[in-house]
């Protein structure tokens, strides 16, 4: 294994120094260091953080490789300074046994670009009636610690509650995806002023927070552990405040998408903008951007979305919902929060990496830049700007809704376990 020497790095945003790497971990972190042999990387006025780490991406193998795969979903993640990535199970077939989630598991061993770290369905096929293998899939080779149906609520409060006991037999967390079926059907957008004069059915905040409210009683009741996907509100950011107030084992995510663009994007009528949850308003973007800034947000997930031509370029009410958002997250939270001085890099490290490491139980990643470590690391021009050109991303789909848009930060390099998965702002792989 190389050793490589990265040279006048700032760790988290901090004073200069150099950091060594020597078989997969780091050896020192300090002022003038010299290592024979080692591959220098000039880093002066780079940003080191830990390498990032993604509660929420769709992979869509097995069952739809011509949208993406693990190999290219990993290459976009490792372009975009992750390290690891939590792959969602509504593939085909869906991730609900032992045998898919291993399948996906290899198939991001194999790749080498990130860990893939697969999620396991809460319910057979997906479909709301009975739990999955949870047992089977926590005891299998990929050792699956985050269950969801995402793509669907779970609607039963019968059925959650058993899902939160069952995870809690071995420490594993339900990740829900907030969203009360009944107050949605034919919903476009965000219910609003805006959606009833673009004439699309609307998607109520109340769909949302109803469920998010719901499930923190169940979570509190039974002493398990939630997981909140994609919070889109300025409710649910109120609700999930009070629920932790309250001791409750409670986590949350927002998506880039979510603290950068409004429902006024629909005003186009380009399905590109078309997401689930929907974009929200001015009103909640600043809410959402408040509740990460004070913890009770407690990650960035970028439910990256990645969709065949066919099933985005369509009128607005047949396109599939979703988006990209696995190589731009970071730039989005350095417009959003790092700029405006809503985070510092030592925050930012906690929201993408720290915290959403510990939810998903990763050992070795979300670790301190210290002696010791594993060398999971990203290093960030911040002040880079570049525009959003779809055409040059690394992932198999086009949906991106930065395209044309200009965003800070540019990714330069990223090491796996002190492999370069990225270096000079290129895949190695």
């Amino acid at each position: 294994m190389s050793t490589y020497l990265i040279k006048g790095v700032r760790p988290l945003g901090g004073e200069p120094a150099d950091i060594l790497v020597e078989d997969g971990r780091i050896a020192a972190v300090g002022d003038s260091l010299d290592a024979t042999g080692a591959e220098v990387v000039e880093a002066a006025g780079l940003i080191a953080l830990p390498g990032l780490v993604d509660l929420h991406t769709h992979l869509r193998e097995p069952g739809r490789e011509d949208a993406e795969t693990v190999e290219t979903g990993s290459r976009a993640a490792a372009l975009g300074g992750f390290t690891a990535v939590h792959a969602m199970a509504n593939t085909d077939p869906v991730a609900d046994t032992a045998g898919v989630v291993e399948q996906v598991w290899r198939l991001g061993q194999e790749a080498g670009l990130v860990d893939v770290v697969p999620v396991g369905a809460v319910t057979v096929g997906l479909g709301g009636e009975r739990l999955a293998e949870l047992g089977a899939m926590a005891d299998s080779a990929a050792r699956v610690r985050v269950f969801s149906d995402d793509g669907h609520c779970v609607a039963d409060p019968a059925l959650m509650r058993r899902a939160l006991e069952y995870v809690k037999a071995f420490d594993g967390v339900v990740a829900q995806h907030a969203e009360e079926p009944r107050l949605t059907a034919g919903a476009q957008m965000h219910e609003g002023d805006r959606s009833a004069r673009l004439g699309l059915t609307g998607w109520s905040a109340a769909a949302e927070e109803a469920i998010i409210a719901r499930d923190v009683l169940l979570a509190e009741h039974v002493g398990a552990r939630l997981h909140v996907c994609h919070v889109s509100t300025a409710g649910s950011v109120e609700i999930l405040r009070w629920a932790k107030s309250r001791g409750v084992r409670v986590t949350a995510e927002v998506t880039p998408h979510h603290l950068l663009l409004t429902d006024a994007c629909a005003e186009s009528y380009d399905p590109v903008f078309k997401v689930n949850p929907p974009l929200r308003t001015d009103a909640d973007v600043e809410a959402l951007r408040a509740g990460l800034a004070d913890g009770t947000i407690d990650a960035v997930g970028t439910d990256h979305a990645p969709h065949a031509v066919e099933d985005k370029e369509s009128e607005w009410a047949q396109a599939r919902p979703g988006m990209l958002g696995l190589e731009q997250a970071l730039s989005v939270v350095i417009e959003t929060m790092v700029e405006p001085g809503r985070l510092d890099w030592a925050g930012v490290a906690d929201r993408m990496s720290v915290r959403p490491a510990a939810i998903g139980r990763l050992d070795g990643h979300g670790r301190p830049i210290a002696p010791g470590e594993p060398a999971n690391l990203v290093l960030v021009d911040a002040a880079a700007r570049a525009v959003v050109d779809p055409a040059a991303l690394a992932s198999r789909s086009r949906n991106s809704p930065y395209a044309g848009r200009e965003l800070p930060g540019r990714v330069v390099a990223t090491f796996l376990r002190g492999t370069p998965t990225v270096l000079d702002g290129k895949a190695v792989k």
